[in-house]
């Protein structure tokens, strides 16, 4: 029996590729960087299934390329906006995704921007690093405490909830959320938090302002000027969920003119190029898209995306089809 050709765009972990390439006909990006849509055309001819990463622009004219063969795309990762899924289903591909198993790991990095953030850690390791840091002194960079203060949630899905309960039984925040789906949630009461009226009621409630909402037209921009606006001077932004989300340039005017206190930023819009303004802003941590980032997620992600490419080759349903 041949087996299906299958192409993973970038350098996965070990242990998912030697899984992977025992299972099928294997092709590994040696470059690993993101290929060019030329590229991608030529693999959806060449390929039975794809296993892409959020670098790779799965557009409608990708998708629909002359002589396509690719039948299933095995996303790594929970976000699919890199994909244009209407294209997917009206060509027939098959397209899942990886939820649930990077909760805790992107929850954790979220806590550690808010940390940061609002300690001033960046700012403080910049300056011993640049060795301009002349010794201890009573009011020597100066951050805020957050025990007791309040974190706003803007979407409350599993890793908001998961930020949720760490911030509440770890620094007794209090926890208020805005959703698109307007009802209370069931798991709210058990984490401290409550539900307000709208997206500007969070913000401007809020000591600590957390996105979590997927990416895509829907959200694109939903943190712009006026939004920030009504954050509190003292407040601080995190970004844990997708660039786009927020308007770049209004959180650089923000930032420049003491509008908010402070950002911590994991993710960008033109990845990996990020703002000037930004990068020069002091009062910011910037992570290059770490939110996954460990050993035991990112294999889970990879063994996750392999589950349902194996459901997707023994005709099966896969777990996390989304398509």
């Amino acid at each position: 029996m041949t087996r299906l050709k299958i192409l993973v765009t970038r350098k996965w972990p070990e242990a998912v590729e030697q899984a992977i390439a025992a299972r099928y006909d294997a092709t590994f990006n040696p470059d690993d960087r993101p290929l060019s849509e030329d590229a991608l055309r030529a693999a959806m001819r060449e390929h039975d299934a794809l296993c892409p990463t959020i670098t790779d622009r799965l557009h409608a004219d990708v998708l629909s390329a002359e002589g396509r063969r690719v039948r299933f795309i095995a996303n790594y990762g929970a976000g699919l906006d890199h994909i244009d899924l209407d294209a997917a289903r009206a060509a027939g591909i098959g397209v899942s995704n990886t939820p649930g198993v990077l909760t805790d790991a992107t929850a954790d990095l979220a806590m550690t921007l808010l940390l940061m953030t609002s300690r001033r850690t960046g700012e403080g390791e910049r300056e011993l690093r640049s060795s301009e840091w002349t010794g201890w002194r009573p009011t020597h960079m100066l951050g805020t405490s957050v025990t007791g203060k309040t974190l706003g949630l803007v979407g409350f899905g599993r890793i908001a909830k998961a930020v949720a309960r760490r911030a509440h039984a770890g620094f007794g925040m209090d926890i208020v959320y805005h959703s698109r789906r307007g009802v209370d949630d069931p798991d709210a009461a058990a984490l401290g938090a409550r539900r307000l009226a709208s997206l500007g009621d969070v913000l401007a409630a809020s000591d600590v302002v957390s996105l979590h909402v997927p990416g895509g037209a829907e959200t694109r921009n939903l943190i712009d000027a006026a939004a920030l606006a009504r954050m509190p001077a003292h407040a601080i932004l995190i970004n844990t969920a997708r660039g786009d989300v927020v308007d770049e340039e209004a959180l650089a005017d923000a930032l420049e003119n003491g509008r908010i206190a402070g950002a911590g930023l994991d993710v960008f819009v033109g990845e990996p190029n990020v703002s000037a303004r930004l990068r020069g802003a002091p009062n910011t941590v910037l992570l290059p898209h770490l939110g996954s980032a460990t050993v035991e997620t990112r294999e889970a992600m990879g063994m996750r995306a392999l589950a349902n490419l194996d459901a997707f080759a023994a005709g099966e349903t896969p777990a996390d089809l989304r398509t």
